[in-house]
């Protein structure tokens, strides 16, 4: 299953002032806070540990690796079960989901979630919501 891709955002109704990179963003900046947090797919582990330890020593951001280590998509095999059940959950909610708290937690001045900058400090931002509906998604499980 593909959760989301790059190509589907800079493809569409996407920014022409900002690079097509832009549109990986959002994707990494979940992706990553998942893999960070022990939920990361055999996929990474086995073919492409060198990218996972440059995303875990912060040497590339996480719009960046999305690019380099899942040439731009979020598909299943990049979590593990556990990373699959809660992006079902929460990265594919409608109206009350992650696009709706990214936006909320990262886009100022009117900007669109494209010009959130693939930064360190935007993801340590982002990171504590994303832990806490994962909080509260692990507590609605048991």
């Amino acid at each position: 299953m593909k959760y989301d891709d790059a190509s589907w955002h800079y493809e569409g109704n996407f920014p022409k002032d900002l690079p097509k990179s832009a549109g990986s963003t959002h994707i990494g900046m979940f992706v990553a806070w998942c893999v960070l947090n022990g939920m990361v797919g055999d996929v990474h582990t086995e073919d492409f540990p060198e990218e996972l330890q440059a995303l875990r020593d912060r040497e590339i951001t996480p719009g960046a690796w999305l690019i380099k280590a899942c040439d731009g998509k979020f598909i299943e095999e990049d979590l593990n079960e556990e990373g699959n059940a809660f992006a079902r959950e929460f990265f594919d909610a409608k109206g009350t989901g992650y696009l709706e708290e990214y936006t909320a937690t990262l886009c100022e001045s009117g900007g669109t979630l494209y010009h959130v900058a693939d930064t360190w400090e935007n993801f340590d931002r982002l990171a504590p919501v994303i832990q806490s509906r994962f909080d509260a998604w692990k507590k609605q499980a048991v």
